[in-house]
C-alpha cells in the first residue's frame, strides 16, 4: 500500500472515530433530555444504559447502577413476569408492550403530578424493544413513558360512565331499580326459566292507602315512607332475588328459582315485618301495612307479561279482602 493510500486509511479512520463520538454524545444528551424512562440490559438483564428520567423520578444514581442486575437495582419489579417477558423479547427478536391498564406501573417511580390518584406511583407504559449489536450480542431496551395523566383522567371518565349506567338502573328515590331495569330483568330471568326449566316467582306489592297519607302528612312523609318501606324490603331479600320499584308507591320482586309457596312465605314475612316497624314523621309515629300478590309461572304463561298480569291480579285479590295481607294465585 503506498503512502498515499496510507495516508487516506487513516485520514477515514479518524473521521470514523470523530463521527462515532459525535454520535455517541448526540445520543447521550437526546436520551437524558427525554421524558421517558430508558433502560438498556443485556442477556443477564444487567443495567448496560440508563438515563436521566430513572435519576429525576428515584433516589438512585445512574452510575451506580449500571453494571448491575436490574431485579437488584429495582427490587420492586416482578421478577418472575418480566423475566418471562424479557428472555421472549431476547429469544424471539419481537417487540413487546405492557400498559397501564395491565399493571398500573412496574417501577415504583413516584408521579409529580399536582392530582389525586390512587396511587403514589405514576402510571406506566413500558415498551420492551430487542436490539441486536455486532459485538455483544443481543440486548432489550425497556422505555418506561409516564401516563398518569391519562390512567387519572380515564379511570374519572370510566367512574363517570359507570354512574350515568347505574342511573339509568336505579329508582332516584328509593334506590332499588327502576320499572325499566326491573322489567329487563324479569325477561331475562323468564326466558332462562323457559330455557333450563326453572322455577319462577313474583311477587307484586304495594302501600296501603298512600293517597291517604300523602293527603294527610304530605308527599314529604310520602317520600319518607317510600324510602323507607324499600330499605325494610331490601333487607329481607336473597342476593338472587330482583326488586324494583313498578311505579308510585307499587313495588315488584323476582323470586328465581322459587316455587309459589317459598314466594309466598317471603311475602308473608314481608308483610309482618313493614305491620311490625313503625314509622315517624315530625314525631308522629306511622302505622304503614302493604298488600302482596304472588304468582308462580307455569305452563301456561306464554310470556312474562302474563306473569305480571297473574301476579298484578292476586295483588288486588289481597286488597279487595282487606289489605295488610299476602295472596297467591294460579294460572
Amino acid at each position: 500500500m503506498g503512502n498515499s493510500e496510507t495516508c487516506a486509511a487513516t485520514d477515514n479512520a479518524q473521521v470514523l472515530t470523530v463521527n462515532e463520538h459525535v454520535i455517541k454524545q448526540i445520543n447521550e444528551q437526546v436520551a437524558n433530555q427525554l421524558n421517558t424512562g430508558v433502560l438498556v440490559i443485556d442477556h443477564a438483564f444487567t443495567i448496560v444504559i440508563c438515563n436521566r428520567f430513572l435519576q429525576v423520578h428515584t433516589d438512585k444514581n445512574i452510575d451506580d447502577i449500571i453494571g448491575e442486575n436490574i431485579f437488584i437495582a429495582f427490587p420492586e419489579l416482578p421478577e418472575r413476569w418480566l423475566a418471562r417477558k424479557l428472555n421472549a423479547a431476547l429469544q424471539l427478536n419481537t417487540p413487546s408492550f405492557c400498559s397501564w391498564e395491565q399493571r398500573h406501573h412496574l417501577f415504583e417511580l413516584p408521579h409529580t403530578r399536582p392530582i389525586t390518584t390512587g396511587s403514589e406511583f405514576m402510571a406506566q407504559n413500558c415498551t420492551f424493544l430487542p436490539i441486536e449489536t455486532d459485538e455483544n450480542g443481543m440486548h432489550v431496551c425497556i422505555l418506561i413513558e409516564d401516563v398518569t395523566d391519562v390512567c387519572h383522567y380515564q379511570t374519572q371518565l370510566q367512574k363517570t360512565l359507570d354512574d350515568l349506567a347505574l342511573m339509568s338502573r336505579i329508582d332516584g328515590l328509593t334506590q332499588i331499580y327502576n320499572r325499566k331495569h326491573w322489567q329487563e330483568s324479569l325477561k331475562q330471568e323468564y326466558a332462562k326459566a323457559r330455557r333450563y326449566d326453572k322455577d319462577l316467582s313474583l311477587i307484586m306489592l304495594d302501600l296501603d292507602y298512600f293517597k291517604l297519607l300523602n293527603d294527610n302528612y304530605g308527599h314529604q312523609c310520602g317520600d319518607m315512607v317510600l324510602i323507607e318501606v324499600s330499605a325494610l324490603i331490601d333487607s329481607l331479600l336473597r342476593i338472587e332475588d330482583i326488586f324494583g320499584r313498578y311505579g308510585g308507591e307499587e313495588f315488584a320482586i323476582i323470586v328465581p328459582e322459587a316455587q309459589l309457596h317459598g314466594a309466598m312465605e317471603l311475602a308473608q314475612r314481608i308483610c309482618k315485618t313493614i305491620a311490625s316497624t313503625p314509622l315517624t314523621y315530625n314525631g308522629q309515629e306511622l302505622k304503614v301495612t302493604i298488600s302482596l300478590g304472588v304468582a308462580q309461572l307455569s305452563d301456561k304463561e306464554s310470556n312474562y307479561e302474563a306473569l305480571i298480569t297473574l301476579a298484578d291480579k292476586a295483588l288486588y285479590a289481597a286488597k279487595h279482602n282487606g289489605r295488610n295481607q299476602a295472596f297467591s294465585l294460579t294460572a
